[in-house]
């Protein structure tokens, strides 16, 4: 699932990434790579684990954009989020989430 806030004082859109328990109830660890960070696992997104099992992570992306990104699960397991604006084709036959920006 995924909430964004514009802000109104820079172009700045702050994305909530939440991966609910369900979708992984076993993960130990979450990471969101995409465009944004270069699909780089050393400068990857950590997401925090919560009360609830949730994992939840908040994300400033520039606005006026759209970036491909996947959740990666104990770095070997890739989860699409079931929530994301739209899907490409990636180039490993695979479908990649893509979340927009555009105000």
């Amino acid at each position: 699932m995924i909430t964004k806030q514009f802000m109104k004082a820079k172009p700045v859109c702050k994305a909530t990434f939440t991966l609910p328990v369900e979708v992984a109830p076993e993960a130990k660890n979450v990471q969101i790579l995409g465009e944004f960070n270069n699909w780089d696992t050393s400068n990857a997104v950590e997401m925090k684990k919560q009360k609830n099992g949730f994992f939840k992570a908040v994300v400033e992306l520039e606005t006026g954009k759209e970036y491909q990104f996947r959740y990666l699960v104990d770095g070997a397991t890739w989860l699409n989020d079931q929530e994301a604006d739209k899907y490409v084709s990636s180039e490993f036959g695979t479908e990649n989430c893509v979340i927009s920006t555009l105000n």
